[in-house]
């Protein structure tokens, strides 16, 4: 590693102030920071140092996503197998299918490198063409203000994709980052400044721009023709007094697994779940916040599972399946709890993460238009977090005015 960092030092004058390319050193940051500790640092006494900066956190974030990415690859790959195979049909169209005949792969569900790699060719595009694009997003934004490229870009990056349908077409996923980077980020003066989500308003955005391709039956399965509705999907629909698991072609377990329709990396409770315990062990993700999310949900998904209705089949849902289906445990896990956009305060942290499960029952249940939720939760948690934030320190001061007093 010493050649190369004799390199960065020898070419390190063209991008200072005063350089031929010193426009372009936040990319010359961007790189040596990402491949060496950065040189600066604090050395007076009252600062305090650790090893915790923005990039090894969000590095955690990225290694905590592992799970849900593995999934997002393998189960796109089962899904469009399996449909495949009840069709009858032979080969994928299109390039993926050229792709695959040139590796000699089958289309075989029972096979595990089936279906990764062509999960895998529906995943790897859509996250390819989201990092290219945010990333130039990124660095334009870095040049003009003359900043260092924030490391905040991998997470939401990755994110973006893994909330997406196999079927999304590329150049949607082009605008729908730049969206999210741009008019989620950038305008608020970016990494750290944010009060929105921006994984979640991309993905948003693309929702209410163009909704055929965010919602319906089509979109989950990524063969041509073939209809597969989600859990959400299929009780919304449905006459009241339908059962679920009348309508679905998959158990809990499956769901819980991840082995279902959805949105690339949401179908996976499983891998959510040590993404969970990663977070919460390296101190990154509020456990106060997933846990005010995960009772606020039970408790009213149980209320009104035991009330149930005479006009509304989403009341049939019982609360253990709402854990398992959807984006409720993605968001919980990864969404929710964006260290930016969520609230400060430990009191605050249990607040917002009831509010944000409470709304996200209340919309998939009382409006089966939109059955899923989670999103506009989410993201009116991120607009009331500094509200929520204020009355908490006014809260404590209050009393430790009222101590003082007494």
């Amino acid at each position: 590693m010493k050649p190369l960092r004799k390199l960065l030092d020898r070419v390190e004058p063209h991008f200072v102030k005063g350089g031929k390319v010193s426009w372009a050193y936040p990319l010359y940051e961007a790189l040596d920071t990402f491949l060496y500790s950065p040189n600066d640092r604090t050395s007076g006494s009252p600062h305090v140092r650790d090893s915790m900066d923005l990039k090894r956190m969000m590095s955690m974030v990225v290694i905590a996503l592992v799970p849900c990415v593995f999934m997002a690859m393998f189960n796109t790959g089962y899904q469009a197998n399996l449909a495949m195979g009840s069709m009858e049909v032979n080969s994928a169209t299109g390039w993926r299918g050229d792709v695959l005949s040139w590796l000699g792969m089958g289309y075989n569900p029972s096979s595990f490198i089936d279906n990764f790699v062509h999960g895998a060719l529906f995943f790897l595009p859509a996250y390819i063409v989201t990092m290219t694009v945010g990333g130039l997003w990124e660095v334009l934004f870095a040049c003009v203000r003359k900043h260092e490229v924030n490391e905040g870009f991998l997470v939401t990056g990755l994110l973006f994709p893994l909330t997406l349908p196999p079927s999304i077409p590329l150049w949607q996923v082009a605008i729908g980052i730049s969206f999210g980077v741009v008019v989620g980020k950038e305008v608020f003066g970016g990494t750290g400044r944010n009060i929105l989500n921006p994984a979640l308003t991309a993905r948003a955005f693309l929702f209410f721009a163009y909704p055929a391709n965010l919602s319906g039956d089509t979109i989950w399965t990524a063969v041509d023709g073939y209809t597969g509705a989600t859990a959400l999907g299929a009780l919304a629909t449905a006459p009241v007094g339908s059962s679920l698991t009348n309508l679905v072609d998959f158990s809990w377990w499956q769901a819980f697994v991840g082995l279902i329709p959805g949105s690339m990396g949401e179908t996976s409770t499983l891998a959510c779940l040590f993404g969970a315990v990663f977070l919460i062990a390296t101190g990154i993700g509020s456990w106060r916040i997933m846990g005010g999310m995960l009772i606020s949900a039970l408790g009213l998904s149980t209320l009104m599972w035991l009330a149930g209705s005479d006009t509304n089949s989403m009341f049939q849902m019982p609360p253990w399946w709402h854990m398992v289906i959807g984006g409720y445990a993605f968001g919980l896990v990864f969404m929710a709890t964006d260290p930016v956009s969520a609230t400060m305060t430990d009191a605050g942290r249990w607040i917002y993460g009831g509010v944000i499960g409470v709304l996200t029952i209340l919309i998939r249940v009382i409006n089966p238009a939109y059955p899923e939720g989670v999103m506009l939760a989410i993201l009116f948690g991120n607009v009331m977090s500094p509200l929520i934030d204020y009355f908490v320190v006014q809260s404590n001061i209050k009393r430790r005015v009222a101590r003082s007093v007494a």
